[in-house]
């Protein structure tokens, strides 16, 4: 840039100026809040790649001096039986989300596509159950499910999702079928084309980012679910993986040897699954999210 560019250019604006400052104090703070919410998941990681001596050092030690990469090996030779925990885990999930994108999605068609007596009123009766806590209703489920004889098994985590989903499934797909043109129905039905025709060959391949949405919300949701399993199941090896890493602290020893540093190798290993998934799926979750009318 040439001195007469520069002069022409002439002195920076105040508002321009205050423009600047805001926006490195915006950087700054976000900066900052990555740092301060990114550092636990650092610290983990290099945690599980410690020695024993290393893990209770102090000062502590932030980065290990020779990464023990045969902590991850250890947690899956273990007495326990983590690996089972992970495939108990996965076969929960993949029900639980199945039911939910299912159900959830017949039930909103219902809700959005069809006009009967007793229908909004149905439908704010399912949205008031989103403001009852989960413990609120925990002691009549595990009657209702001790006398189903469900008790120590997985039926009790990923039955009750094929009962409808949820209430905030409803409401996800159901805020986004609204979107749909009804044109699209009234075609269909010109031409032959049944209602379950019309939900399932028509409007479910238009829902794929809400679908996307709603599978990574109940994937991450179920887990990471901690009470049910603790409530519901009983021997060691139905444990999912959230239950499980408890195993760890209830047993800080074995031979002798404490085992933080494969407690937190264990945590590495179920936060991976979810993490990598998040991250391939995050355009499909924002797309849902403002296409259902419910951003922010």
């Amino acid at each position: 840039m040439t001195q007469d560019t520069l002069l022409q250019s002439g002195p920076v604006s105040p508002q321009r100026a205050m423009q600047l400052l805001n926006r490195c104090v915006t950087y700054l703070i976000i900066l900052v809040l990555c740092v301060l919410f990114g550092f636990p998941l650092f610290w983990t990681v290099m945690s599980s790649l410690k020695t024993i001596p290393e893990m209770f050092s102090f000062p502590p030690i932030l980065v290990p001096s020779i990464p023990q990469w045969t902590n991850y090996w250890t947690v899956l030779n273990i007495d326990y039986p983590v690996g089972q925990w992970f495939v108990n885990s996965v076969m929960i999930v993949i029900l639980t989300t199945l039911g939910t994108l299912i159900t959830a999605s017949l039930v909103a068609y219902s809700l959005a596509r069809f006009e009967y007596r007793g229908r909004d009123v149905l439908f704010m009766i399912t949205l008031s159950t989103m403001m009852l806590p989960a413990q609120v209703t925990l002691i009549p489920q595990f009657v209702l499910f001790y006398r189903l004889g469900w008790i120590n098994t997985h039926l009790p985590l990923w039955v009750p999702h094929w009962l409808g989903g949820g209430a905030f499934a409803i409401f996800l797909m159901r805020q986004f079928f609204l979107t749909l043109p009804r044109d699209l129905d009234e075609a269909a039905l010109i031409d032959g084309a049944g209602y379950f025709r019309i939900f399932w060959s028509i409007l479910m391949p238009l829902c794929k980012p809400v679908l996307a949405t709603l599978a990574i919300i109940t994937i991450i949701a179920s887990w990471s679910d901690f009470l049910g399993p603790l409530i519901y199941l009983n021997t060691p090896e139905k444990f999912t993986v959230s239950v499980g890493l408890q195993f760890f602290n209830a047993v800080p020893e074995v031979g002798g040897e404490p085992m933080q540093h494969l407690l937190m190798a264990a945590c590495v290993m179920s936060m991976v699954p979810i993490i990598l998934m998040f991250f391939f799926g995050q355009r499909f979750f924002v797309q849902g999210i403002v296409m259902s009318g419910i951003k922010g």
